[in-house]
């Protein structure tokens, strides 16, 4: 933590520049906090993490095109030193979560300058305890968090945000640098990739059959088996999906789970 004469040290981790220049507008009238770097998205915040040790406190974006807040956390949890957490987002669903990772606070978009205020408060409140040890040392003795996977993802377009439940999803395709989220005969556009975006989705409900292709099983109807393991999916609604021999072991993992 800093000394008397050193501000702290902030890191502000967001997909979006209005919500960054607003959370170094509001750390502007706080002497004794300085933003140390800017992440736009969670790999970068993974680097960043991982390369300054001297961080004291990360504002922390929830939704974001390839690593959530959650997951940046799950990938830096064996770090020796973690800086103190706040999570910022525009919607409250995830509260509950962001508490069970041990973040120190929850703020919502858009960012209440009193609301703010008292974060920061809090913080000072917990890095002026001398007889406790510091929070980022109490982690390390925590057993993991449970893997938090979407139940939604956000499609982002300009001038409107909208969710699209994961249960819905169908298929998911790579098409150059977006994914195509196919639900309900809609195909949203995704500005992300299609590695990226399968870490954030159930391993037990999606299944990658191709570099370029994620199925939502629950939306098989059948499957026939080609030579050298690869298979010809059918959905429900009639749409065919061609598997890879190279994702061969992952859908006869998946239909072991059916033999009896």
């Amino acid at each position: 933590m800093p000394s008397p004469a050193e501000p702290f040290r902030a890191l502000v981790v967001d997909d979006e520049p209005l919500a960054r220049r607003r959370i170094g507008q509001l750390l502007a009238e706080w002497p004794d906090f300085a933003i140390q770097g800017e992440c736009s998205n969670g790999a970068e915040a993974v680097a960043a993490l991982s390369a300054d040790d001297r961080l004291d406190l990360v504002f922390l974006d929830v939704q974001m095109p390839d690593f959530s807040g959650l997951q940046v956390l799950q990938q830096v949890r064996h770090l020796p030193r973690l800086p103190l957490v706040v999570f910022v987002t525009a919607y409250d669903q995830y509260a509950l979560q962001a508490f069970d990772y041990h973040a120190i606070d929850y703020l919502l978009k858009p960012l209440d300058p009193d609301r703010f205020a008292h974060c920061l408060a809090r913080v000072r409140q917990l890095v002026a305890r001398p007889a406790s040890p510091p929070l980022t040392e109490l982690l390390a003795t925590l057993p993991p968090a449970p893997v938090v996977y979407a139940s939604q993802l956000l499609i982002k377009q300009p001038g409107r945000y909208y969710f699209v439940p994961t249960a819905q999803v169908q298929y998911l395709a790579a098409a150059a640098n977006y994914v195509m989220v196919h639900a309900q005969g809609v195909a949203h556009g995704l500005r992300t990739t299609l590695s990226q975006l399968e870490q954030q989705l159930d391993p037990a409900q999606f299944l990658r059959i191709h570099r370029s292709l994620i199925v939502n099983t629950h939306h098989i109807k059948e499957l026939h088996a080609w030579a050298h393991g690869e298979y010809l999916l059918t959905l429900h609604d009639g749409t065919h999906l061609s598997s890879s021999r190279s994702y061969a072991a992952g859908l006869q993992q998946f239909l072991k789970q059916f033999s009896s």
